[in-house]
């Protein structure tokens, strides 16, 4: 997907999404058992960089090296939009790990120890996409029929070396959207799209005990085609600066 933020343009498979349920939604859709943070507003126009709310299974203690004892708790909390690996020297790398491919997820070192270990879903209302037509780009907003999108995504937790180790805030929470290659209904629009979970897949996307990358891949290879729909949406879409429920609506 092709989005703008800040004073350039970005070219990604996935830049822009919109989430409107509030947290006590969200939580009876995933069956969330702890909320962490405070709850953010709707935003009909998520980019890159910003945060957003998650769902994800976290044992107790865990760090960057994985899950400690005891069972996980399946939470809805707030992470940073693109991925900053726990070896990164700075934070400015997540602004290029907004994405990751499905295809080499489990072989890249940037992605291959959180597909193992940390693995979240990021629920979304639809996303946007940027369609080449006729030298200018046209927008649309793909989405369910009717439901709640959950796009398969991976996490990180980076030590920022200027903090103490005992301070709370140490550890920056990020993630990544995986994205695959869209079907022939979809990739007149683009080529790429976000990896949907359907609603029987997400336990198993979500099991911190699943950690075996040959599984991990089985589970993602039988993830199946989505079926959305699509509209033309207004341009305004093109600044993450304009933020409302109009920008969903269809253009005439």
């Amino acid at each position: 997907m092709r989005g703008v933020t800040g004073g350039g343009t970005l070219r990604r498979m996935c830049g822009r999404y919109a989430r409107s349920r509030p947290d006590d939604e969200l939580v009876d859709l995933f069956d969330v058992s702890e909320i962490v943070g405070d709850p953010l507003p709707a935003s009909y126009n998520i980019a890159p960089t910003q945060d957003a709310r998650v769902v994800l299974e976290r044992a107790p203690r865990e760090d960057a090296d994985g899950p400690g004892p005891g069972g996980a708790t399946r939470q809805l909390r707030t992470l940073r939009w693109g991925l900053v690996p726990v070896w990164a020297k700075d934070v400015k790398i997540g602004n290029r790990m907004v994405n990751a491919r499905v295809e080499t997820i489990t072989e890249k070192p940037s992605f291959k120890r959180a597909a193992a270990k940390r693995r979240l879903l990021v629920p979304a209302d639809g996303y946007y996409e940027w369609e080449e037509r006729e030298g200018r780009k046209v927008p649309h907003f793909l989405h369910a029929p009717d439901g709640v999108l959950a796009f398969a995504g991976l996490y990180e937790l980076w030590p920022d070396p200027a903090k103490a180790e005992d301070d709370p805030d140490r550890w920056l929470w990020t993630f990544t959207i995986l994205t695959t290659r869209a079907s022939d209904a979809l990739g007149h629009i683009h080529d790429r799209t976000p990896v949907i979970v359907p609603p029987d897949m997400r336990d198993d996307w979500l099991d911190p005990t699943l950690t075996d990358l040959d599984l991990v891949r089985q589970v993602l290879d039988a993830v199946p085609e989505p079926h959305l729909e699509t509209h033309e949406v207004s341009t305004a879409v093109n600044s993450p600066r304009n933020d409302s429920p109009d920008l969903l609506a269809p253009v005439p």
